[in-house]
């Protein structure tokens, strides 16, 4: 009898030579689409945090120097009072967009609270990021702290993320006890780190201070240890990011192929000589396998560019063939699979066996 619940499955041949969409960032290398947690010590500036993020987001205006997705925001600031938001709300900013919402009551999870995020983002189609303050506000007085709860809870809303290609930010608190790994300070099982993209503790470097470190790590992000320091308005103003200035070579590859191909019609050579060519000296450290990744990863960015390319197999090497849009004689080639051509409309879709 013929299984009806088959396996899909993708070769790895086949899934190395798929153009997929990159993350989507809501704030550039920081925040991404999916579930995050942030965390930190009663009165330590969570919720300003927060209140700041979603206004800077709706205004489109960058955060801490990062650039962001603008689009409609959504504060569930359930432990506040309208008053509260107001007055904070005149603390930060002069003008607070009509993009950005505020809801003070809402249903639990499981009780309502997804269908009713479901309703507002079918209303707002412009929805980027939902911040929930807090994560105990959603579950009930009567909730069982346990590690399935805790993975099923926030598989819902990691769902709804994900369905929806929109960050949802979880504001949450630490246990009182201390621990040499921040991340293991944050309350509840560890089924929450588990079930999110990226946790992020914000932590005082003492009470009062007004200075703290948020320490960031996630799936899609690195690990990195962010300096902060509130000033007359209740603002966190960035001092320091162990970070530094973006090095990750994979982020200037587009950028090079575009330049490279502004004095030309096409370009074909091997993921090698490509590297040649946009990095000779090697100074970025961009190697063949990066090239290729941040090819099929960026088809639509390279296509606003009048870019296309195809990626294929002659006598026995493999090579990348770079075309503007005039030079491209049939939509055949822009494809960028070795085997499937890409069409014009957009990109192809990965092919499971079964």
């Amino acid at each position: 009898m013929e299984l009806e619940n088959k396996l899909h499955t993708i070769d790895g041949e086949s899934l190395m030579n798929i153009p997929l969409k990159p993350v989507n960032f809501i704030v550039d290398s920081l925040l991404s689409q999916g579930l995050h947690i942030l965390a930190g010590s009663p009165k330590a500036g969570k919720s300003w945090l927060a209140l700041w993020l979603s206004v800077m987001i709706a205004k489109g205006e960058a955060a801490w120097g990062m650039s962001v997705k603008q689009g409609e925001t959504l504060y569930l600031c359930l432990e506040d009072s309208v008053l509260r938001i107001q007055n904070r709300l005149f603390e930060i900013t002069e003008d607070a967009p009509a993009s950005v919402h505020f809801c003070t009551e809402s249903q639990t999870l499981g009780k309502g609270l997804d269908q009713q995020l479901e309703d507002f983002i079918t209303v707002h189609s412009d929805a980027v990021l939902i911040i929930i303050d807090t994560l105990q506000m959603i579950r009930g007085s009567t909730y069982e702290n346990t590690y399935a709860n805790d993975y099923r809870d926030l598989s819902i809303l990691k769902g709804i993320a994900d369905r929806h290609e929109i960050a949802i930010l979880l504001i949450h608190h630490l246990r009182n006890e201390m621990s040499n790994d921040v991340f293991n300070r944050i309350s509840g099982t560890t089924a929450i780190s588990g079930a999110v993209d990226s946790s992020f503790t914000l932590i005082e470097n003492r009470r009062g201070s007004g200075t703290a470190t948020l320490f960031c790590i996630g799936r899609d992000i690195e690990y990195r240890e962010l300096a902060i320091k509130r000033d007359d308005d209740n603002i966190r103003n960035l001092v320091s990011d162990s970070r530094g200035p973006s090095t990750l070579p994979e982020e200037q590859v587009v950028s090079h192929i575009v330049k490279l191909m502004e004095s030309r019609t096409n370009y074909i050579g091997t993921p090698t000589e490509l590297c040649m060519q946009i990095d000779p000296a090697g100074l970025g450290q961009i190697t063949p396998k990066k090239v290729k990744r941040q090819l099929l990863q960026n088809v639509e960015k390279l296509r606003t560019h009048g870019i296309f390319f195809t990626i294929r197999r002659s006598n026995g090497k493999r090579l990348i063939d770079l075309r503007h849009t005039e030079s491209v004689d049939s939509a055949d080639f822009t494809g960028v699979s070795e085997t499937d051509p890409i069409g014009t409309d957009g990109c192809s879709q990965p092919h499971f066996s079964s």
